[in-house]
């Protein structure tokens, strides 16, 4: 750009660069190069027509070129441009959220200038201030209303916003708030156009990496999910990828069974294509309730583990499944691979599971035997209901191992109810079953303290036959033996459990009057057991 002679006269003495230009070559006309002017020539236009005292408006569009040109030509002036730009900002550029937005807004362009002046840091720190009042003190309706205003700022500047906002303390709902309608508006832009792969994708991996951790504002689980089904679409980087598998595995508790399927879908939202998505998601966080639970029983902090997460994420792993089994081109490991990614003791019943099993058989019954297996192994029979196992025992899709599986349960079931039925229904109970044990405890204590008389008997006899024996003929005291004896015989076939087997009564075998004591009759051989 060539200076005239008056132009220089009415500058010089304005701008120190200009005055710079010209001591170096004192010709009539100077060439200048503003090539590197912040602002370009709209802002040179207008500084040079403050130089000449013409009017013109500062806006928040241009205040800050309008502060960059002034420092870049050095216009030292009390009376300068720069310093009626700093008197604008202060009294109104940055005085409302929406204009102090669009200066931080018109700032990408005149870095690092911007930077360097401290215009940035500035404007960011006063939208966090107004984002924070607004959120205490709505003024207008509806509340949230502020939140449209940040779709306005690239990604690096919504970060130094979100910085800001931190360094004010403000509450993480507020931070979550701006944080997910910032990258909703910007999600809905990778989805406008996805023919643009490369912007797009450059532009979801800037939103993602200005996130806030769940920390500091925990995001909703279903906006997560979607932000990573548009990084997968988008064949986003992995950092990328895996920051977002981690941030829904965080919150995965929170999340449904949609918002797991849409995951698991391509772009179109009409054929399962990502599941190695969801298992990874799935096993991040089986992982991280399993160091947590460690970490619980190592410390006194366990309040923190939510011990019904486990079994909520189960559920709608389960619930997954089933909408998947639907996909007649799912493969047998990506099914087992998302059905079996929570550990089995994690489900407290597994009549969901079963559900989703049956169903993969029932749209793929082609399977094998062997394959069929596979599909069931990711439920176990002995934890089904009765009516599920009443059902899968009469299921001809299902391996003969599970059904096996689910009829022997029920045989063990039926045999302890067969052998309690003379207990009542309250058997069923602690109470019932703790008295039916009594009851058996006492009767087993009265047939042993019976069998210890007899016994105390028997000893008492024996005792008195090692007694030598005087007199001959028979005696009342050998008829008393052979009295006692039956009785001894008769109370301890009453206690043989064999009772009715070999066993034999031997009271009716007498001697007879007349005979010797001593004298032993011949055995009957029809009552031999050899």
């Amino acid at each position: 750009m060539f200076l005239s002679v008056y132009s220089q006269a009415v500058m010089v003495p304005r701008c120190g660069y200009i005055r710079r230009a010209v001591a170096k070559d004192p010709s009539a006309a100077v060439e200048l190069d503003l090539s590197a002017l912040p602002g370009g020539a709209d802002a040179f236009e207008k500084a040079a027509r403050y130089c000449y005292g013409a009017n013109f408006e500062i806006t928040a569009r241009n205040a800050a070129a309008l502060r960059c040109a002034a420092a870049f030509l050095d216009m030292q002036h009390p009376a300068d441009l720069a310093r009626r730009v700093e008197e604008f900002l202060a009294q109104a550029g940055l005085r409302a959220l929406p204009s102090a937005v669009t200066v931080l807004r018109s700032c990408k362009a005149l870095l690092p200038a911007a930077e360097e002046l401290g215009v940035v840091r500035r404007a960011a720190d006063a939208v966090a201030l107004r984002i924070c009042n607004e959120a205490l003190f709505p003024t207008r309706t509806p509340p949230g209303w502020w939140t449209a205003e940040l779709a306005a700022l690239s990604p690096a500047s919504f970060q130094k916003v979100a910085t800001a906002l931190r360094c004010r303390r403000a509450d993480p709902k507020v931070l979550a708030n701006a944080a997910s309608a910032y990258a909703e508006l910007a999600l809905a832009e990778v989805l406008a156009d996805p023919r643009d792969r490369e912007d797009q994708r450059a532009l979801l991996e800037s939103v993602v990496d200005v996130l806030p951790s769940a920390a500091d504002a925990p995001i909703p689980a279903a906006f997560l999910c979607r932000l990573l089904h548009a990084a997968v679409t988008t064949e986003a980087s992995a950092k990328t990828c895996r920051d977002l598998e981690l941030r829904v595995a965080a919150v995965l508790d929170q999340a449904t069974a949609g918002d797991l399927l849409g995951v698991a879908l391509d772009g179109a939202g009409e054929r399962v294509r990502n599941t190695d998505t969801v298992r990874r998601v799935i096993a991040a966080f089986v992982e991280r309730h399993a160091g947590r639970s460690r970490r619980a029983s190592l410390s006194s902090g366990g309040a923190e583990l939510d011990p019904g997460a486990m079994e909520k994420v189960a559920r709608t792993v389960d619930e997954l499944a089933a909408e998947l089994a639907t996909e007649e081109s799912l493969a047998i490991s990506k099914f087992v691979g998302v059905a079996g990614a929570v550990p089995k003791e994690a489900r407290a019943s597994h009549d969901c599971v079963y559900r989703a099993v049956d169903i993969y058989l029932k749209t793929h019954p082609a399977l094998d035997e062997i394959e069929r297996e596979k599909v069931c192994s990711v439920m176990d029979p002995l934890k089904l209901s009765y009516q599920a196992r009443l059902h899968a025992s009469q299921n001809k899709r299902l391996p003969l191992q599970a059904v096996l599986s689910a009829l022997y349960y029920d045989q063990l079931k039926l045999r302890s109810a067969a052998a309690g039925v003379d207990e009542g229904w309250d058997t069923q109970t602690a109470a019932g079953k703790a008295r039916a044990q009594a009851r058996a405890d006492a009767s087993l204590a009265r047939e042993n303290e019976a069998l210890r008389s007899e016994l105390a008997r028997m000893r008492a006899y024996v005792s008195g036959t090692q007694q030598p024996s005087r007199g001959s003929g028979s005696s009342p005291s050998a008829k008393k033996k052979a009295s006692f004896l039956g009785s001894v015989s008769r109370t301890l076939s009453r206690l043989n459990p064999f009772k009715g087997g070999w066993a034999k009564d031997t009271a009716s075998i007498a001697d007879s009057r007349n005979a010797m004591p001593h004298v032993v009759k011949p055995k009957r051989r029809r009552f031999s057991i050899s």
